[in-house]
């Protein structure tokens, strides 16, 4: 698992994740199409490309192919894991 904190430090990867959770398994052109609509962001495919493989490397996105199609969907046990390791009871 690669470093959730550096991964989550960057708000371009912040409103991916977003996305995701508001609609998982997006390709790589409907994400740039939503950040672009929905963010104002003009990230170029490359550029969301490679956040996205930052996310996947901190175990935040997972990725699945179909065919001709990459898939990407939000994981978020990381953050689980995180939260845990400084749950403290009452």
């Amino acid at each position: 698992m690669g470093d959730v904190f550096k991964a989550l430090a960057d708000p371009t990867r912040r409103a991916i994740l977003d996305e995701l959770q508001e609609r998982n398994g997006q390709t790589l052109f409907e994400l740039c199409s939503r950040l672009i609509g929905r963010h104002g962001l003009g990230s170029t495919r490359q550029a969301v490309s490679q956040h996205l493989d930052v996310l996947e490397a901190a175990g935040l996105v997972r990725t699945r192919r179909e065919g001709r199609y990459k898939f990407h969907d939000l994981d978020t046990a990381p953050l689980r894991i995180i939260t845990e390791r400084w749950h403290i009871d009452p």
